[in-house]
């Protein structure tokens, strides 16, 4: 069946110390699963968008694990790949508070998806009469085949006239500078909406301005990108921050309204700002309605525990209005 959304991408398991204690003192973990496009997919389920999650995992119980998380949502993952002699990958994740910053510890070397090569997904078929495909820079990282494959489905959908959204979301600890430039260079011939920040670009395009505005700017004349989509994020404390969200595209500017967030957990916060724009994107036909849904639905997604926006689309269209003042119980 034709899908809203299709997104592509590694998942893992996350690991993180109960009550904000470090590594060293807990005894226990929360298991929670995690991966920047499986959160798409299932920010874009729960806003009422048929989606889709392609990825590879280690067949075994982590794997099922993590496979049912989506599913649990409303995500097709029928195309999940399966190896069984792979693992899946594993993230661990230490909550802090000012003066302490958060902390994430990677086990993701060899897994399943890193193995992934051009040619084991069938994406012409996947992508048929799909209005959205959407991956991230952290696939191509994992990997010289990700890379490859990844590159593969963004030709693909570039010809089967599906819309491709890519977050930059740059890893250090995956690839160098220049190694991100080279692909990301290349790859947004294919892409019409890029999410980034000011940082990222800085880092994977080398492009610098003198605001927000110009940046976009940029970014737009070099590589005639439908939409340039940046968020914005102030951190006077770990624990209290103001988000928003700006758009870019042929020449105007879109600004959301700047939220006053507390942080519950922001692992996932850019990822449910991707699916609360393409939502935007494709159902309201609005840029300016596309920014603010993405703003309003990130928002509420840091004040909830886990990578997994559990946000109802009744909560974000509140907001949305204004009502974010009335913090009395809801009864």
């Amino acid at each position: 069946m034709p899908y809203d959304v299709v997104t592509f991408g590694e998942v893992m398991l996350r690991l993180s110390p109960p009550d904000f204690m470090r590594f060293e003192q807990t005894t226990s973990y929360n298991a929670n699963a995690g991966g920047a496009e499986m959160n798409v997919a299932v920010a874009c389920a729960r806003l009422g968008l048929d989606s889709a999650y392609v990825t590879k995992l280690g067949d075994n119980s982590i794997g099922h694990f993590i496979r049912n998380k989506a599913r649990e949502h409303g995500v097709d993952t029928s195309h999940v790949q399966w190896d069984p002699d792979s693992r899946c990958g594993v993230y661990y994740v230490e909550f802090g508070a000012a003066p302490r910053t958060n902390r994430v510890i990677y086990d993701r070397k060899h897994s399943a998806i890193s193995k992934i090569k051009p040619g084991e997904v069938d994406w012409a078929n996947i992508l048929k009469g799909t209005k959205l495909f959407h991956t991230s820079g952290i696939t191509p990282a994992l990997s010289a085949s990700c890379a490859e494959s990844t590159m593969e489905v963004l030709k693909i959908a570039k010809e089967q006239s599906c819309k491709v959204s890519y977050d930059v979301n740059y890893r250090g600890k995956l690839w160098t500078p220049k190694e991100a430039q080279k692909f990301t260079e290349s790859a947004s011939e294919y892409i019409d909406v890029l999410i980034t920040t000011e940082e990222d670009t800085k880092v994977v395009y080398g492009i610098e301005g003198k605001d927000y505005e110009d940046v976009a700017a940029k970014l737009t004349d070099k590589f005639g990108f439908d939409v340039v989509v940046i968020t914005l994020r102030e951190t006077p404390s770990v624990l209290l921050n103001k988000w928003s969200v700006f758009a870019y595209s042929d020449g105007k500017v879109y600004r959301s309204p700047t939220y006053d967030i507390e942080v519950i957990d922001r692992l996932g916060g850019g990822d449910s700002c991707s699916a609360g724009f393409i939502y935007g994107y494709l159902v309201e036909k609005d840029l300016q309605k596309a920014v603010d849904f993405g703003s309003a639905f990130s928002a509420l997604k840091h004040s909830v525990p886990g990578d997994l926006a559990f946000v109802y689309k009744e909560e974000v269209e509140k907001l949305m209005k204004g009502r974010e003042r009335g913090l009395r119980i809801d009864r």
